[in-house]
């Protein structure tokens, strides 16, 4: 007698029992969107020097980035497409003094690395 009245009361409470439902919503300071917007936009436009350490077909770009990858691990590089070939580059460098050193710590690797200015940059 215990179990049928046992399994009728949690059958109950099932039907009794529903998920929460509610809404998250977020608010925030409307400048704060503006604030991204004009960030993304500085650094889209920030002019760094980078090092070019090879360039070739995209296979062979893809190689030696995982190689540049491998030898400077945690330097930011990236593969550039310039019709022709596909160019490997390493680094964002604000001053021209930075990436001087960094251009003759990655030459003892790379040999035929070169270093590159700013495409609008007066130094």
């Amino acid at each position: 007698m215990k179990t049928p009245v046992f399994i009728a009361f949690l059958t109950g409470l099932a039907f009794q029992l529903s998920a929460q439902e509610g809404t998250v919503s977020i608010q925030q300071d409307p400048r704060i969107e503006q604030l991204v917007k004009l960030y993304a936009e500085a650094n889209s436009k920030a002019e760094f020097y980078q090092i070019q350490v090879g360039f070739g077909n995209f296979q062979k770009a893809q190689n030696l980035k995982n190689q540049v990858d491998i030898d400077f691990p945690g330097w930011y590089s990236k593969i550039e497409f310039e019709s022709p070939t596909y160019r490997v580059r390493l680094g964002r460098f604000r001053t021209k003094l930075e990436a001087e050193r960094k251009y003759l710590e990655v030459r003892k690797k790379y040999p035929d690395a070169m270093l590159l200015k700013p495409e609008s940059s007066s130094q």
